[in-house]
């Protein structure tokens, strides 16, 4: 039985997955294959994923290698309703409903996996975490599972390090398929693209704060120059802030940047980027954004204890009024940005990232009993990805003969 806020919005839903499907070639390949192959047959996968068209998609292709899917989110202001209620249509077990409070969102992953899931898909880790803990018992008949983004590969990397992963679980987003395009080209357009419907400003002339200079962080900060941005980065990594400066653009402490920006977008995976003396310092009218997968980067709670008053100024936008009067909008309540308050990555991107898991997962089933620890994704897979990509573009390029091969090693 699903859980979703209303069957009579699937009208909408179909209409959007069917938009992207359009734009996914590679995914609709290997659906192509799985209906013959069948790779899941009699297997249950469970997957924790922002609830939108493109990965509605990906599970109804998990669907058609024969697969019993059970779907919810990863976020709750992530989730679109009328996709959810579209994808009980194709036969998916959905419990999701956008803006749940956190005890119902926690309800809602926990009976996604209450199917004992075979394979599972991870965003974030809040799967692996309630596997490890409330949820033990389901995953009982667990073969492995995926995690899509570098949050959640964090918090699989400390379990492992510490001997407290119970499960196998493969990177994603370490793949070169997935952070070369998704992190970089996909974080960098929908981060802006959300920000520039919610607000309606101009990007061109304002100064744009990035914290975090990873991959997602580089598509973020290139894109706002090629707008006509003033861009100004921070960092902890000497060598990302390195790789800024010489990607010409001005790297300075947050403390510093706080009284110069006017749009801020924190990308970092880590919590109190932006905190209480960084609000005393901002201008009035600053734009506070977070593209990282946590509501943890900018500190609401000290924003809201410095605030005099607290509202909505227009949908996805808070603004909290301070002592002296000077307004700081929080967009998408501090969440993920670019889904909580828009579409997410274009869908030529997550294209080419759920071809890798839905790969991954039939590598998974082809291979039981791998050990529990983090596996990179197989160096093949990524290069058949790749491969599909490029031959979908009308793309071609040269090969090695076999002296070249001889005189590499390969």
């Amino acid at each position: 039985m699903s859980i979703i806020q209303d069957e009579n919005l699937a009208k909408s839903g179909h209409e959007k997955i069917n938009w992207v499907k359009s734009y996914m070639p590679v995914l609709s390949a290997i659906e192509k294959e799985f209906e013959k192959t069948k790779p899941f047959a009699g297997k249950k996968i469970a997957m924790s994923i922002h609830l939108e068209a493109k990965t509605a998609y990906l599970a109804t292709v998990l669907k058609a290698g024969g697969a019993d899917v059970y779907s919810t989110g990863c976020n709750p202001l992530s989730t679109q309703d009328d996709v959810a209620a579209a994808l009980c249509d194709y036969g998916v077990n959905v419990f999701a409903i956008h803006g749940a409070d956190e005890k119902t969102y926690t309800e809602h992953l926990k009976a996604a996996l209450s199917c004992h899931p075979d394979v599972m898909i991870d965003d974030g880790g809040d799967f692996i975490e309630l596997l490890h803990g409330d949820c033990r018992e389901f995953g009982d008949h667990l073969i492995g599972g995926c995690e899509e983004t570098t949050t959640g590969i964090h918090r699989l990397r400390i379990r492992e390090a510490k001997g407290m992963l119970d499960y196998t679980m493969i990177d994603i987003n370490d793949a070169d398929c997935k952070h070369l395009f998704d992190n970089r080209y996909g974080t960098g357009q929908s981060t802006l693209d959300a920000i520039m419907h919610t607000t309606n400003l101009v990007i061109a002339g304002k100064k744009a704060v990035v914290a975090g200079y990873g991959w997602c962080g580089k598509g973020i900060a290139r894109r706002l120059a090629g707008m006509g941005a003033v861009v100004f980065v921070t960092e902890v990594n000497p060598v990302r802030a390195l790789e800024a400066v010489m990607d010409g653009f001005t790297v300075l402490p947050m403390d510093e940047a706080a009284s110069i920006g006017d749009l801020f977008i924190t990308v970092t995976g880590c919590k109190d980027v932006i905190v209480g003396k960084h609000f005393e310092k901002m201008k009035d009218g600053v734009l506070l954004a977070n593209a990282g997968h946590f509501n943890v980067e900018i500190n609401k709670d000290e924003l809201l204890e410095q605030a005099v008053s607290c509202e909505q100024r227009k949908p996805g936008i808070e603004g909290f009024t301070m002592k002296d009067g000077r307004i700081l909008n929080l967009l998408a309540d501090g969440r993920l940005v670019n889904l909580a308050a828009g579409n997410g990555h274009p869908a030529e991107i997550m294209d080419m990232s759920f071809a890798l898991q839905a790969k991954c997962l039939e590598y998974l089933v082809k291979n039981p009993g791998l050990a529990h620890k983090l596996y990179a994704v197989p160096v093949e897979t990524d290069m058949t990805v790749a491969e599909m990509k490029l031959s979908k573009t009308s793309v071609s390029i040269d090969k090695l003969t076999d002296e070249q091969k001889e005189y590499l090693g390969i």
